[in-house]
């Protein structure tokens, strides 16, 4: 069973600042792509940061340069900073651990955490 519990979310003014986390208990956690994910109302889940079991990283074009995605697999967490906020980053934010096997592929949502971003 793969748990996700994602925290540090709340109101922030535009411009400000937040750290999300994302609390994974899983084994093997260093093996799995982890990705930060989120939905707006009205709108479609989309992908906002990601890092391979590798430490690579992708993100969203909205959010280059203003969020930075990283992970501790020692202490089995994902961060995502997120500088810079902007009103249109308003969403609930979700945690997704993903990993590819021989025996196929998993992947596990967090309950997410509200972002809102407003003055």
């Amino acid at each position: 069973q793969v748990h996700l519990v994602e925290s540090g979310g709340g109101l922030v003014q535009p411009g400000g600042s937040l750290r999300l986390s994302c609390k994974a208990s899983v084994s093997f956690f260093s093996l799995y792509d982890m990705g930060w994910y989120r939905q707006a109302p009205g709108k479609q889940r989309e992908l906002v940061a990601a890092i391979t079991s590798g430490s690579r990283t992708n993100y969203a074009d909205s959010v280059k340069g203003r969020f930075t995605i990283s992970r501790d697999n020692a202490e089995k967490m994902v961060y995502l900073q997120m500088n810079s906020l902007r009103p249109e980053d308003t969403a609930v934010y979700y945690c997704k651990a993903d990993r590819t096997t021989v025996a196929g592929q998993y992947y596990y949502w967090g309950q997410g955490t509200q972002v809102t971003i407003s003055s």
